[in-house]
């Protein structure tokens, strides 16, 4: 009955998903004659007569069903329309920007293979992990600032690689290593997270007790952790898709992800389809792709014998670390919120850090530390809420595991770029727009976590002893599953806050997301790019937001799970200590007995 579930709910959100992008022009409640006449020829009058001109040569006038229902047929053809503004086929133009993003995603994929690894071999060889605060912070540096930082550097001030376009593969390069650096520090913390409870296995102390080589055994433990994480790599290969919107932006690369945002402004709904379309294959090919590899990975036996990762080991982290880091941000935004976010000062534009504008200014002559601390709230505490709500939509779909599962495979291939595209262009760009965005596809992750956790806790002998006793299903709920399944569900949310915060600021980068003269991060990343070569100060602002963010979080959630664990543990010592001692008691007791006279 789960399949049927799963692939029930499959094919009704990807129906949800084609009829809510065939109804773009209509939901957004603007003109699509208008924005497809201006798109066309801005300088053309928008008369009466020229938007009737485009409204029948569309037709719009047949509504919205008619149009959907004509390109529903035309795709069972192989057709997927002519595009509104250019009258040229979709079809080939799709086809073009989606080979350009998988030559780019192929590319970033092995640029990442070397971040990964200076992550992972560190652990193979002290055999032990750290709490990830490192790579966290690497995977949470914005795909767009890397991609201007390298666009400056190596392109304008040393002339080594093209800046913009797609001619060769030279011009492949600098949108790799943009792509490639925070995706490898993403999934080198998956695998090194991995590995320290995969090296504390029975059989890595018998193949050293045999006298095995550790490069042997450093290749045997790696081909142990990577078949379960595929599925990981490939939703991180699809994220790779929605990153590379911003790079291709800012290198003018010619892929899927930029044809799709630049369809959705002009409101060209069949390139606009097309594109959305190929995105969502793109993610499911992914998906049975990784499913695939894990089996292959696997082979028969151990596939048969369902091999799954042993319980990570809890890092102990030193208070200090996300001490250090909550009081550098606190004092930071704190500072920034006593300043005005908003007072321009011409005088002063662009000026250097100094004691007036600790953090220099901006174009406008703003102080960046003010608009760092007031954007805060917009950035931060907009992530938080999107992370409770994801929370709360993963505890309540962790009981629904078969509906879950299909709605899922549709969320996970679908980046936040692109769920910002369809809900800007329905409901405007603003920061309530692009929080929706997130939280659409940001609870996958946490309701699997919570499926696993609930069918863990089910089975217990412990339920089983108190069902046969006759607990009511409500207080086994409240008081055992809930309890059991919230608190690790909750850490793992914590652990997504920084990927939610960028997803946020690449929103906001692209104009999906907060607007003008709004202090959001990824605005202000945005604002700084075009001069970023004079005033770096007001882009790494941001930037090193970002990853001290990315970094508190990870090191909290590490403390916090090995104060748990070190509680727990506390906690069971007394309990195994007092049942000793009180067995011992009960021993000399009765050997006193048996030696009393009498047998007292």
């Amino acid at each position: 009955m789960r399949p049927t579930a799963a692939g029930t709910t499959r094919l009704l959100c990807l129906a949800a998903v084609v009829t809510a992008v065939g109804l773009l022009p209509w939901l957004s409640g603007r003109d699509p004659a208008l924005t497809v006449l201006r798109a066309r020829s801005a300088e053309q009058e928008p008369t009466r007569e020229a938007l009737d001109a485009v409204r029948r040569d569309l037709g719009l006038g047949a509504g919205p069903l008619h149009l959907l229902g004509d390109w529903a047929g035309g795709l069972l053809r192989g057709d997927l329309g002519t595009s509104w503004v250019s009258h040229t086929e979709v079809g080939p133009s799709v086809t073009a920007g989606l080979q350009v993003s998988l030559g780019l995603m192929g590319a970033a994929l092995a640029v990442a293979v070397l971040p990964a690894a200076a992550l992972v071999v560190p652990v193979l060889v002290r055999g032990r992990g750290s709490a990830g605060a490192g790579a966290a912070m690497l995977a949470a540096v914005p795909e767009f600032l890397l991609a201007t930082v390298a666009l400056l550097v190596c392109g304008v001030w040393l002339g080594w690689l093209p800046t913009s376009g797609w001619q060769g593969p030279e011009h492949l390069v600098l949108p790799a290593v943009a792509l490639g650096v925070p995706a490898g520090g993403l999934l080198g913390r998956l695998v090194a997270d991995a590995l320290p409870a995969v090296l504390d296995e029975r059989w890595v102390e018998l193949w050293r007790g045999a006298g095995v080589s550790r490069a042997r055994i450093a290749s045997a433990a790696l081909r142990r952790v990577v078949p379960p994480l595929v599925p990981q790599f490939g939703m991180a290969a699809v994220g790779l898709t929605g990153g590379a919107v911003a790079v291709e932006t800012v290198f003018a690369v010619p892929g899927i992800g930029r044809t799709a945002l630049g369809a959705a402004k002009s409101q060209d709904l069949p390139l606009l389809q097309g594109s959305v379309l190929a995105l969502l294959l793109l993610g499911l090919v992914a998906g049975v792709a990784a499913a695939f590899t894990r089996r292959l990975l696997l082979g028969s036996a151990l596939r048969d014998a369902s091999l799954t990762l042993p319980t990570a080991r809890p890092v102990r982290t030193h208070p200090a670390i996300p001490l250090t880091l909550f009081t550098l941000l606190a004092v930071t935004i704190g500072w920034g919120l006593l300043r005005d976010p908003y007072a321009v000062h011409t005088t002063a534009r662009l000026a250097a850090p100094s004691w007036a504008h600790p953090l220099g200014t901006d174009g406008l002559g703003r102080d960046v530390l003010a608009r760092l601390g007031h954007g805060a709230a917009s950035t931060v505490g907009t992530a938080t809420a999107v992370c409770l709500l994801s929370l709360l939509v993963a505890l309540a779909l962790g009981f629904l595991p078969g509906v879950a599962a299909g709605a899922a495979d549709i969320a996970n291939a679908l980046p936040p770029v692109i769920v910002g595209i369809l809900v800007a262009a329905a409901a405007g760009p603003g920061t309530g727009g692009a929080a929706l965005a997130v939280a659409l596809i940001s609870w996958p992750p946490l309701a699997a976590h919570a499926a696993a956790l609930v069918q863990e806790v089910r089975s217990s002998g412990f339920l089983t002893a108190q069902r046969a006793l006759g607990a009511p299903p409500s207080w086994i709920l409240t008081r055992h599953v809930l309890p059991s399944v919230a608190a690790p569900v909750a850490r793992h949310a914590l652990l997504r806050l920084p990927g939610i915060a960028l997803a946020l600021a690449s929103l906001g980068f692209l104009g999906l997301g907060a607007q003008p003269p709004a202090p959001e991060w990824g605005l202000l990343l945005d604002e700084s790019r075009a001069y970023v070569e004079r005033a770096p100060w007001a882009a790494l602002a941001p930037a090193v937001a970002l990853a001290l963010l990315a970094g508190l979080a990870v090191s909290g959630a590490a403390y916090a799970q090995g104060r748990a664990v070190s509680g727990a543990a506390y906690t069971q010592g007394r309990a195994v200590s007092g049942a000793a001692h009180a067995q011992g008691r009960r021993t000399v007791a009765s050997a006193v007995r048996k030696e009393a006279p009498g047998g007292v």
